[in-house]
């Protein structure tokens, strides 16, 4: 009797089951399609089960999470529940960075499951029917918002068992994917310092990098949405992002609560989660930070939303190798090589052992000056500085120096002086017998002249490479350096490939001469990118100076011609005063020119984050040219290319906004864009497009290359 009872008990609950629909019909309001629905086909009496509100959100619009930051408004549920039923709050899942011109927000686009517990009294009755009610409010935006709402039903059968529902995957994946506590492998704390709190993450040994870090806060007005949120280089295998504080703080600010969200995911336990919560005592008192400028919240999405870069270790290596090779085509690099080579043409079979030995001490200036140059740049960058490739020239002190140095180096060519006669004999002699120290003094020079210049590869291996380890930036820069010495290199190694280069004769000392007008042009080049960022009192300043150091050069020469002595000391004064004039230059005291940013002509407007949001909300490409003056890949680019009158047709027929991003002085807003594309340095092109990832074009331009990718 009892058994017959126990089948008549489940054919009911199974009729009910299959009778009665899982959930009601999803509502269709005007931007989003919502329904309830639940992870098991059944109530199970004195249980706990999941419901989830599902909204399937037109493309181009979102909704918003809990904190919806700046504006918006977060989902809510009223529900109307059967006695003896209680749902718990929202499950919120990880939210995403939405910016909205100068604000930035917190949400969702697509599809998005709000998970709801749902406790199932255990007087419930199996064999019964339950409707589970509750009217839901969203607000959901694009270019407007729109406040819209729906009553919602689902009607569930209650049973002694149950199954998994058709949602119960989707359910299921949302479930792991929720925001968890930390993993008690990490380590994490906070401090606050002023208007900055450093959030620090230490891993377990070996941990997986976690990739660029995003940190959402759970309560207002604790944390500034719209500043950009600054993530320092690893250093000690620690992990470190420095969150700005509200300009509006308010409550009690004594824990750091959120959400804290990793590009590659946090590595736990064999796999790795996305997004983790954090809750943990803040260390110092906080203080209300500055408003954010305008164009901070798109400078803050563009770090968050975008990867750093899409390149792995080997083939970030393989470009920086590739790169450094073809740098020596470059026209900032080609004179040092074309002497270096010219050099080995006059070589014979007995001074090949010392041409290799120089090679190599080439080879080692090279490298070794590109490790430098990547461990300062790293360095810096961990201290929370904004740098890229090419950085030292945006100081006037540096260019002032290049512009004395290849103004020096082309007298020389000239003839004018021979460095042998600047030195005493003695120490002439010396450098004469040891090649090697002159090789490796060639390779230091040639990377510093190398630095304006960006060669095809390179702005994708080392914006890799400064979003990496210390480790792998170096690694990147040696990279680097390998390739550009190889040419050199494999000249002086391998003898028979010198039978390319013309034979010596009187040609030589003519062709000495005329790469002494491409040094003069490249001072004419630095003295134009001194009076970018300083102002045209710079030019004659500087032309003074370098009148002087010639005059006293010259002076000099005469003088070690057994002349009088006195030219001796007519050289020592020109030397001295063409320092004292170029000082003020030299020591980086900048005028009131400075201040000022140069303005874009011939239709191209002035760059910043907040235009860029504007242009392209309205529907309009926007190509935007990241250059500088001291930049000569940019300029020759700008002059063959982007003025070319096909080019500007193209731009006129596609109706292009012209932006100029000028990196000539430091610019953070331009230094985040460029991070946030995964690139170093200048040059770099973008076509940004409505509800389109932004369009990188190659360093090197081509007309087509411009037109082909406009015309797409």
């Amino acid at each position: 009797m009892l058994s017959l009872r126990r089948l008549l008990a489940f054919l009911s609950t199974l009729f009910v089951v299959l009778a009665m629909p899982a959930q009601a019909a999803p509502v269709k309001t005007g931007h989003v399609v919502a329904e309830l629905v639940g992870d098991e086909t059944a109530l199970v009496p004195g249980t706990t089960t999941t419901l989830a509100l599902r909204l399937a959100i037109e493309p181009g619009w979102h909704t918003y999470w809990r904190n919806p930051g700046e504006s918006g408004l977060p989902t809510t549920l009223d529900w109307r529940l059967p006695a003896g039923f209680s749902a718990g709050d929202i499950l919120w899942p990880a939210p995403r960075a939405l910016p909205a011109g100068p604000l930035m927000n917190y949400g969702y686009e697509g599809e998005v499951f709000h998970l709801v517990p749902l406790s199932v009294p255990s007087t419930a009755k199996p064999g019964t029917t339950t409707t589970l009610a509750a009217h839901a409010d969203w607000l959901v935006c694009k270019e407007t918002c729109i406040p819209e709402g729906a009553d919602l039903t689902l009607d569930l059968p209650v049973a002694d068992h149950a199954s998994p529902s058709p949602w119960h995957d989707a359910i299921a994946k949302t479930r792991a994917a929720l925001p968890g506590a930390l993993p008690s492998s990490w380590h994490a704390s906070a401090s606050a310092a002023g208007a900055v709190i450093t959030l620090s993450l230490t891993p377990p040994a070996n941990a997986a990098d976690p990739g660029r870090l995003q940190f959402f806060a759970i309560a207002d007005r604790h944390v500034e949405p719209s500043a950009p949120q600054k993530q320092l280089a690893p250093a000690n295998g620690r992990y470190t992002l420095q969150l700005p504080v509200s300009h509006e703080l308010a409550g009690d600010f004594g824990r750091l609560q959120g959400v804290l969200r990793a590009d590659k995911g946090f590595a736990v336990d064999g796999g790795k989660v996305d997004a983790v919560a954090l809750d943990m005592p803040l260390i110092g008192t906080p203080v209300a930070g500055p408003k954010p400028s305008p164009t901070a919240s798109v400078a803050a999405v563009q770090s968050s939303s975008l990867p750093a870069s899409t390149l792995s270790l080997p083939f970030a290596l393989g470009f920086a190798f590739l790169g450094g090779l073809l740098l020596n085509l470059m026209p900032c690099v080609f004179p040092i090589l074309s002497l270096k080579a010219l050099g080995l043409a006059t070589s014979d079979a007995d001074d090949r052992r010392a041409s290799r030995y120089e090679a190599v001490a080439f080879a080692a200036g090279v490298v070794l000056a590109f490790a430098a140059l990547g461990g300062a740049l790293a360095g810096l960058r961990s201290a929370g500085e904004e740098l890229g490739w090419g950085f030292q020239l945006q100081s006037p002190a540096v260019v002032t120096s290049l512009a004395i140095l290849f103004f020096v180096m082309a007298l020389n060519l000239s003839g004018v002086f021979e460095f042998a006669a600047l030195v005493p004999s003695g120490v002439a002699s010396w450098s004469h017998a040891n090649r090697h120290v002159n090789g490796f003094a060639s390779g230091v020079l040639a990377v510093a002249i190398a630095s304006p210049c960006t060669a095809p590869f390179m702005g994708a291996a080392l914006g890799y490479a400064l979003g990496e380890h210390a480790q792998v930036t170096l690694g990147v820069f040696v990279a680097l350096g390998l390739g550009m010495a190889l040419p050199y290199f494999a000249l002086a190694w391998f003898p028979r490939w010198r039978r390319a280069l013309p034979r010596p004769g009187p040609w030589m000392l003519r062709l000495k001469q005329v790469l002494a007008f491409p040094l003069y042009a490249t001072v004419a080049w630095l003295v134009w990118v001194l009076a970018a960022q300083v102002g045209n009192d710079a030019v004659i300043r500087i032309g003074i100076a370098l009148v002087l150091i010639a005059f006293a050069l010259w002076a000099w020469r005469t003088w070690r011609s057994a002349a009088h002595r006195a030219w001796g000391g007519a050289a020592v004064v020109g030397a001295v005063a063409g320092l004292l004039v170029a000082w003020p230059l030299l020591a980086g005291v900048r005028s009131v020119a400075d201040l000022a940013q140069t303005q874009p002509a011939n239709g191209w407007q002035s760059y910043s984050p907040a235009r860029i949001a504007e242009l392209t909300a309205g529907g309009r490409p926007v190509f935007v040219d990241f250059t500088a003056a001291w930049c000569i890949t940019c300029q020759v680019n700008e002059r063959l290319v982007l003025n070319d009158a096909g080019v500007r047709d193209a731009f006129a027929r596609a109706g292009v906004a012209l932006v100029r991003a000028d990196w000539t002085r430091r610019d953070a807003a331009i230094s985040e864009a460029l991070a946030a594309l995964g690139r170093s340095g200048v040059p770099a092109y973008v076509i940004y497009r409505k509800d389109r990832a932004p369009q990188l074009l190659p360093e090197v331009l081509q007309r087509q290359t411009v037109i082909d990718a406009l015309a797409s």
